[in-house]
């Protein structure tokens, strides 16, 4: 007896990258995951933005260097699709902060770098898809660097609640670190890790790692 089909409707996605080789491989790589469907590729920033204009996809996974348009590579394809419903994830093999503040000025929701494992780059396609940001690790600081701290609320009671460790660990798990980053980080056990989130968790009276990286890019703490 055959399995019913699942009734999900996949993720559409565009992605965009000058590289036919990393094109072909981000293809090969999302064709194994049922929940998103690559509808489209485009190489330049002009048919990137006639691409998309043209799919209306949930989301564009997006190099930040491109040629053609204005010049600024993927800051011009964001630019040039304000009309079009659709996120961007920035999947560049840059780290340098000019270019992730750049291109989430612009209006990307999040930026991963190409040495991201499939999983975590599904879980980021996921996660902007579903209107949260995601960053690869230490590159969340950039941003909020960037954008300053002049409209942060005030969080001197919430962070009394927290330890001095259950503070180290909430920024490095906020900045998009793994349970196994930050235990390197820190020397201490993954579990050790675990407990502390759990309890960061449970004081600031929030649900999941997401809600925490919200939470603590609203007040420019990271």
């Amino acid at each position: 007896m055959s399995k019913p089909e699942s009734t999900t409707v996949p993720l559409r996605l565009v992605v965009v990258d000058d590289h036919p080789m990393f094109l072909a491989g981000v293809r090969g790589e999302l064709a194994k995951i049922p929940e998103i469907e690559v509808v489209a590729e485009a190489t330049d920033v002009d048919s990137a933005i006639r691409v998309i204009a043209q799919t209306q996809p949930d989301v564009v996974l997006l190099d930040v260097h491109l040629p053609g348009g204005r010049g600024r590579g993927g800051v011009d394809v964001v630019a040039g699709s304000t009309a079009v419903d659709t996120k961007f994830l920035a999947l560049s093999v840059s780290d340098a902060a000019e270019d992730v503040v750049a291109v989430i000025r612009a209006g990307a929701r999040g930026y991963v770098t190409k040495s991201i494992s499939t999983p975590d780059l599904v879980d980021a396609i996921r996660r902007v898809a579903g209107g949260d940001a995601a960053f690869s690790p230490r590159l969340a600081g950039f941003v909020l660097d960037a954008f300053g701290a002049a409209t942060a609320p005030d969080t001197g009671t919430e962070l009394d609640r927290l330890s001095s460790r259950e503070r180290e660990v909430m920024r490095y798990i906020a900045r998009g670190f793994t349970y196994k980053e930050v235990a390197s980080e820190l020397f201490i056990s993954v579990k050790t890790v675990e407990t502390h989130v759990s309890a960061v968790l449970r004081k600031l009276q929030l649900s999941n790692r997401n809600e925490l990286a919200r939470w603590a890019a609203d007040r420019h703490i990271i």
